[in-house]
């Protein structure tokens, strides 16, 4: 087994992350399954529905203005 170093502000991951976040809110929210087995066949189900028409996320960099910048520094100091 090998240990591999992954930063958790890696772009690559948050783009995970968003996915992740889709699959949740369109597919998961609310559902309940009797088992494993059923959990799997309806994620299964979802990404053969969603790749039908994939689409590349629009990655943009954040930015951060003084006043953000300002708060978050004050809310770490509460």
């Amino acid at each position: 087994m090998k240990f591999h170093y992954t930063p958790t502000s890696a772009s690559w991951l948050n783009q995970v992350e968003i996915w992740f976040g889709i699959l949740t809110r369109k597919s998961l929210k609310g559902a309940s399954f009797a088992s494993v087995d059923a959990l799997v066949a309806h994620i299964d189900a979802y990404l053969k529905a969603y790749n039908q028409n994939p689409a590349p996320f629009g990655w943009k960099k954040r930015e951060v203005r003084g006043m953000q910048l300002r708060n978050t520094a004050r809310n770490f100091t509460n």
